[in-house]
């Protein structure tokens, strides 16, 4: 018996999201069920490779829907969690018991902890940490900037790791150790702490590139990064360099795709009326209410751009009295 658990990739909330499925799936459904991970990026075109959901049973945790006839298990919190409103429909005639939307969670990880306790009566306690911080993490409910990117605390040490790894197994193998060890164990191994420390280096490089590129005007700051390799950067260093932005668009780009990052500053009161998912969904992206992408293809940077430039002046009017 295997199981496919597909997760989205390079994201701290989906490889925990990936670790609290593995367990609960092992406790309520077959404790000897091998599983495969399979890593899910947002780009350009077709998410789902054909041949992707090959297991006995298969499964989707923190990414879109597949209306595929394979697909056992789904698990997902994002506003934009459909592809399209037929994906939505065939979400809601599913009958199976084992598909879950929850767009009021800050994190996948989460949502899959309260549906297996609630639906499952299933209960890990030493996924507890796991649980609270990945909460953290991807709902941006930081304490403050420096926790965010100073990184001081295991949690954010992984999450760094998790998105600054280049290699396409690197998570799958690391989901195992988020299942069964604590956040500092994991952190502690030695080539993760390797990788850490290597990362940091590039992590303090990225700040002070984004203070040379970034400009703040209207409440947004801004800043394109597409000449530089550097898709993947801490989300709150516009917030940490420039804490009186309300929000932020960034452009960046790898072989894979163009990307649009677009976000909003959780310590500036200021009320945030943008609905960030909804704008980015208009480019055929999304994500939640405070946080987008829209990922565009890599040799369309002039969209790219004129996109992100369209967005900015759309979130300086929202800001106008």
């Amino acid at each position: 018996m295997r199981i496919r658990i597909c997760f989205h990739d390079k994201c701290f909330d989906g490889a925990c999201s990936a670790a609290v499925f593995t367990r609960f799936y092992h406790a309520t459904v077959n404790a000897r069920a091998e599983v495969d991970y399979r890593g899910l990026a947002h780009r350009a075109g077709q998410l789902f490779d054909a041949d992707i959901f090959d297991g006995d049973e298969n499964a989707i945790v923190d990414f879109k829907y597949s209306p595929s006839d394979r697909l056992t298990w789904w698990f997902d919190h994002h506003q934009s969690a459909f592809l399209s409103e037929s994906d939505a429909e065939h979400f809601r005639r599913d009958r199976s018991g084992r598909k879950f939307f929850g767009p009021d969670f800050k994190s996948c990880t989460k949502f899959i902890a309260h549906i297996g306790e609630t639906k499952f009566h299933f209960r890990a306690p030493d996924l507890d940490e796991l649980v609270h911080w990945a909460d953290i993490i991807d709902g941006a409910q930081y304490p403050d900037t420096q926790t965010a990117v100073e990184m001081s605390h295991p949690a954010t040490q992984l999450t760094l790791v998790i998105e600054g790894s280049k290699s396409d197994d690197f998570v799958p193998r690391l989901i195992p150790e988020l299942a069964s060890r604590p956040l500092a164990e994991v952190a502690a191994l030695p080539h993760i702490r390797k990788m850490f420390d290597e990362l940091y280096q590039l992590h303090l490089k990225s700040v002070d590139i984004i203070r040379a590129a970034a400009r703040l005007e209207g409440g947004v700051v801004f800043f394109d990064v597409s000449d530089q390799e550097m898709e993947g950067f801490n989300k709150f260093i516009p917030y940490y360099l420039y804490p009186a932005a309300v929000y932020s668009v960034a452009v960046s780009r790898s072989p894979q795709r163009s990307k649009i990052a677009v976000g909003s500053n959780p310590w500036n009161p200021t009320p945030k009326n943008a609905n960030l998912a909804t704008i980015c969904e208009r480019y055929g992206g999304g994500g939640h209410a405070k946080v987008a992408a829209i990922s565009l293809p890599p040799t369309d940077l002039d969209r790219t751009r004129q996109v992100a430039r369209e967005i900015v002046r759309e979130l300086q009017a929202s800001l106008c009295p």
